[in-house]
């Protein structure tokens, strides 16, 4: 009876109760123990959980503790429930000592789960979701201005690609962000300041792609993009798609914007473009500024010829406009100075000169009135397009008349030529200056009979000192930009270059290497070594280091083997290792003067130094190598062609011995110089690049301050 209950409990998952228990009890108290069918007691078991089998206590009415008696208890036939043990039953096996032992590995379970193949899948396919699921940055999400924010620092900082990186891959990719239009508008302008115009262009494309509206600040960026390409064909065929697309969207082109359109148009394009964007500006009612005159002053540096002239007709044009020049439109002026031509001398004098009187007429007649851009006007002075009306041919030809005849006119004089000026101009000891002319101040003598160089076009306006004045009047500064370029047109002479250095202290400007090696290579070119030298021995005084390009300008002025010898030694002394351009300066001298003792002395240094020719060395010493074209080694002899022969046989050795040097190992190993110099430069002070930069930026805000205080005390 006790094994059926235990039994049907154990089937039903009960424990068993307590009655049952206190049966058990006594049913072992008053028969002797029965041996049970250990073989199925023992298979039974091996599914029962340890919960049914566990005796429970209770409370006996004598103050004892029983406990619930399982299957083994009777099986064991021996233990009683009192605590009594009792002796084994003879006829059980062995094996009944362990029996129920088998089921503890069941007993230690507490719950079961269902389980199956369907379920298993479905837990990897969930493993496999974990995985597929990017992993987002822990913390706060950031905004796309933030992003923003990181990829401008980013650029300034020189790190472009890094910026890029930050907003494809962290930004999209990682948080997911919606990006804004100045997210995109801030890495277009990065790319265009890098010359990446295609990478431009892809951002602007995928900014169009995702429905954001592009603004002015983005359609400045592609237009600066345009202007900053390394391919000048590529950025204006840009360039004019882009002008297309916002006129045929009819979208009102800002002033930044249009003038970000005239930087392109004369960068890569001509002067003509510049003044129909300027005509499209005017229509559309957008104010003419001095940033406006300084890109058209930029597409006269397009005309190499008449360049010049273009720009005088510009700055006139600016002056009667009723706005004043600023250090830009100087700088730019003695650009085209120094690079550009002027012309028909004859054409120039009656473009320059002829409308000067009608103008200034005009002006007395009407003081109070506003000056207008004629645009028409101006496109047809300066490209020289006949006026359809002849009125104003005849009056032009008669105020041309008048103002040749008048007594107080201006002469036009050959600068070459001595003639004894009048009595009234010869009382005036100040300069010709066609700046003043266009101002309206008359008497001075202007020459444009004989312009050959850069001198004489600075000449025309006034010389160094009448711009240095000029730009002193209308309250401007020079700056090294200005002071260089006026290095690379004055005359040579100590004189030039201490004018030079007196404007520089007087405006606090600090002159660097770059400004020595104009002086310099204007003296080496000019045959005037020891004027070179000199300044070599003033950059030692103010405490300007030579590079290698300062040696590069002085091999301009070595045309004796023992001064070319002489200046590869004194590079060896300053840690200085020659390249290609100072050897292509020693082998252009050495050319000019048929010295082919020295040439073969260049090439041997040149082996020795493992310095690789390039393709402009190769062609100088092809130019070298060969006859002249009348000359007849059998009919006559020439002093200067007797060392042609054995200078050709070690020329084609050479050739066979030295390893040329393509154009993209002479950037490389340009760009490794600047890193050098730029090592070398921090590791001299120990600072950084931008810590020198706050160093030199204190040292101003204190001078300034000192002055200020010295001031106010006085």
């Amino acid at each position: 009876m006790l094994t059926s209950v235990a039994c049907s409990c154990a089937r039903n998952g009960k424990k068993v109760s307590v009655p049952v228990a206190k049966l058990s009890l006594f049913s072992g108290a008053t028969n002797p123990p029965r041996a049970l069918n250990p073989t199925g007691v023992r298979d039974l078991s091996r599914y029962l959980s340890s919960r049914l089998l566990t005796p429970t206590p209770w409370q006996l009415s004598g103050g004892l503790t029983a406990r619930c008696v399982s299957l083994s208890v009777a099986s064991h036939g021996g233990t009683d429930p009192l605590g009594s043990p009792s002796a084994p039953a003879e006829s059980d096996p062995p094996d009944q000592e362990n029996f129920g032992s088998l089921s503890a590995d069941m007993s230690s379970r507490r719950s079961y789960r269902k389980d199956g193949p369907y379920l298993q899948d479905l837990r990897y396919r969930e493993d496999e979701e974990d995985l597929v699921k990017p992993r987002r940055r822990p913390g706060r999400r950031n905004t796309p201005y933030w992003y923003f924010l990181q990829c401008k620092k980013l650029i300034k900082e020189n790190k472009l690609q890094e910026a890029l990186d930050m907003f494809s891959r962290d930004m999209l990719q990682g948080e997911r962000l919606q990006p804004e239009e100045f997210n995109y508008s801030v890495l277009i302008g990065g790319c265009g300041r890098a010359g990446q115009l295609k990478k431009a262009f892809k951002l602007y494309n995928e900014m169009k792609k995702r429905g954001l509206i592009a603004t002015d600040a983005t359609y400045t960026a592609l237009f600066n993009a345009c202007a900053q390409s390394p391919s000048q064909h590529a950025g204006l065929q840009q360039a004019l798609k882009l002008e297309q697309e916002l006129h045929r969207k009819s979208y009102p082109i800002s002033t930044i914007t249009y003038h970000a359109l005239l930087k392109t148009h004369a960068i890569t394009n001509h002067l003509q473009a510049c003044i129909h964007t300027l005509r499209e500006m005017l229509q559309k009612g957008h104010v003419v500024t001095q940033e406006t005159f300084h890109y058209l002053l930029m597409g006269c540096l397009k005309d190499k010829e008449t360049g010049f002239r273009l720009a005088l007709q510009v700055w006139r044009q600016m002056l009667r406009s009723g706005i004043l020049p600023d250090s830009k439109n100087y700088n730019v002026l003695l650009r085209t100075a120094r690079d550009c031509g002027i012309g028909d001398a004859s054409l120039a004098s009656s473009v320059l000169l002829g409308s000067d009187l009608k103008y200034e007429r005009e002006r007395v007649s009407e003081p109070g009135r506003t000056d207008v851009i004629e645009i028409d006007l101006l496109e047809r002075q300066l490209f020289i397009q006949p006026d359809p009306l002849s009125d104003r041919q005849q009056d032009s030809r008669d105020s041309e008349d008048e103002f040749c005849s008048s007594e107080d006119s201006t002469s036009l004089i050959p600068v070459r030529q001595t003639v004894s000026l009048p009595a009234n101009i010869e009382s005036d000891a100040k300069a010709p200056n066609l700046l003043d002319v266009f101002e309206g101040k008359r008497g001075g003598v202007i020459s444009l009979g004989t312009v050959d160089g850069a001198p004489d076009r600075l000449a025309l306006i006034g010389g160094a000192d009448g711009v240095l004045k000029k730009m002193e009047a209308n309250g401007l500064c020079p700056d090294l930009k200005t002071l260089t370029l006026l290095a690379d047109m004055m005359e040579l002479g100590h004189t030039s270059l201490q004018l030079l250095l007196k404007v520089a202290k007087q405006h606090k400007v600090k002159l660097d290497v770059a400004f020595f090696n104009s002086v310099i290579r204007r003296a080496a070119r000019a045959g005037d070594l020891e004027e070179a030298k000199a300044v070599v021995s003033v950059m030692q005084q103010r405490n300007v280091s030579v590079d290698v390009q300062t040696f590069g300008c002085l091999a301009l002025g070595c045309e004796r083997q023992k001064d070319g010898l002489q200046l590869l030694k004194d590079m060896e002394e300053a840690g200085l290792r020659p390249n290609v351009q100072v050897f292509s300066a020693l082998i252009g001298r050495a050319m000019r003067r048929l010295d082919y003792i020295y040439l073969k002395t260049l090439l041997k240094t040149m082996s020795s130094m493992e310095v690789w020719p390039n393709e402009v060395i190769i062609r100088q010493l092809e130019f070298a190598s060969q006859y002249p074209p009348s000359y007849n080694q059998y009919k006559s002899r020439n002093n200067y062609l007797v060392q042609i022969d054995g200078f050709r046989g070690y020329y084609q050795q050479w050739l066979r011995e030295m390893p040329a040097q393509t154009a993209e190992d002479e950037q490389a190993a340009l760009q490794t110089e600047t890193d050098s110099a730029v090592a070398v430069t921090g590791e001299a002070d120990g600072l950084t690049e931008s810590q020198r930069k706050q160093r030199a930026a204190a040292r101003r805000y204190f001078s300034r301050h000192k002055d200020s205080k010295s001031s106010a005390a006085l």
